[in-house]
């Protein structure tokens, strides 16, 4: 501290001088410090060689400001601000540390410190730093300002980051909740048509006017029903269950797809392995119904790719078939639940109409998406694209 600064001037609007409690375990410095206040025209009301002392007779002496030490053996300053301003939260409290250390600074403006003073400053920077705590300023040592800002700035950047990272976080999440509220929506809607139709068979049967031949035949077609119904539900659990992640590498659950069919060839086109985060379940049954539906209209000898390709935002698995292709005004329809190319009366093809359906929910439930990418009579190509951390 340097003691050749002028006397200083309060400059309250009040007469009374600002009462002014000393805390500092070094006797020699108090008494400095009792000098300077004295000849700042300032009342030392009271000094303490600890923070415990200064807890003591904090409510005897009811002084404006606390001039405190940082560093003390047993409670240092922050702790013992910490406990002043729980006490008494109007009270001023000014820092004096014969250090800059970013850490203390910061910790001792969070306990509630108005100002932070180096006990090497000039004398009258800390005769303003007490008047200003008294009355509900505060000042920082031009010595620790820079770092003070710097941490300040950073604190605020984290921040920004953090809130960004929430807000995108809650739409996500508002996304995914908004796309499994569709699907249950929709199976609730397409449940209908083959539940309607099961109960108008069973209804004629229990009528007694079919022939024994009409009721075994209708009873087989219920039966064929009810197998699609259960398919269509454990695929609509499947799709539900899409936001259960964990680490999955794509190529293994393509080649689990093509097991025991030489048709199904799989090939990785990037050096970097194809893992992501998915629910294995789920993305076992988004290749099974693009593969299974590759299969079903390519010929009995024809090849069925499956090529897996890395890019820096995505995996991309495409299932290339050799059928007839698909006429452009049904490349939206093909995704459709219950939806099928062929009319009932010319259809090659057997199928329930919702693979695609639920192949293209699966895969939006876990961030990524179904489309056709190309088709031509020489094939279609349908493209699986998965979402990837940079």
């Amino acid at each position: 501290m340097n003691r050749s600064a002028p006397p200083h001037t309060p400059g309250r609007s009040d007469s009374r001088r600002v009462r002014v409690l000393v805390v500092d375990d070094n006797a020699g410095f108090r008494e400095s410090l009792l000098a300077l206040l004295d000849a700042g025209d300032l009342e030392v009301i009271g000094e303490a060689g600890s923070g415990a002392e200064a807890l003591s007779i904090l409510t005897k002496v009811e002084p404006d400001v606390v001039l405190m030490d940082v560093r003390m053996p047993g409670m240092d300053g922050i702790e013992t601000t910490k406990r002043l301003k729980e006490a008494h939260p109007s009270l001023g409290v000014v820092a004096l540390s014969g250090h800059e250390d970013q850490d203390i600074v910061r910790d001792m403006l969070v306990a509630g410190a108005s100002g932070y003073v180096l006990k090497d400053s000039d004398g009258e920077e800390i005769l303003n730093a007490v008047i200003r705590a008294a009355t509900g300023g505060g000042v920082l040592s031009p010595a620790v300002t820079p770092s003070v800002i710097e941490e300040l700035t950073e604190a605020l950047e984290r921040e920004r980051r953090r809130t960004r990272e929430l807000e995108e976080a809650q739409a996500a999440l508002v996304e995914r909740s908004a796309r499994r509220h569709e699907l249950v929506a929709r199976l609730s809607h397409e449940l209908r048509t083959p539940v309607t139709v099961i109960l108008g068979m069973a209804q004629t049967m229990a009528k007694g006017r079919a022939s024994p031949e009409q009721q075994r035949e209708l009873l087989g077609r219920i039966v064929e029903r009810a197998f699609d119904l259960a398919g269509l539900l454990e695929r609509f659990e499947l799709a539900i269950e899409a936001g259960v992640t964990e680490r999955v590498d794509v190529a293994e659950i393509a080649r689990a797809a093509a097991e025991g069919d030489p048709r199904v060839r799989v090939s990785v086109e990037d050096e970097r392995p194809p893992i992501a985060d998915l629910n294995p379940a789920v993305a076992r049954r988004i290749l099974h119904e693009l593969v299974d539906n590759a299969r079903r209209f390519s010929g009995p000898q024809d090849p069925v790719d499956v090529r897996i390709a890395r890019t820096d935002r995505c995996i991309e698995v495409r299932v290339i078939d050799r059928g007839p292709g698909i006429d452009p005004s049904y490349r939206e329809r093909i995704f459709a639940a219950l939806e099928q190319v062929e009319d009932l009366n010319v259809r090659v093809h057997q199928g329930a109409g919702v693979g695609l359906s639920l192949a293209r929910a699966a895969a939006r439930g876990m961030d990524g998406d179904v489309v056709l990418e190309r088709s031509s009579p020489q094939g279609s190509t349908f493209l699986w694209t998965i979402a990837v951390e940079g």
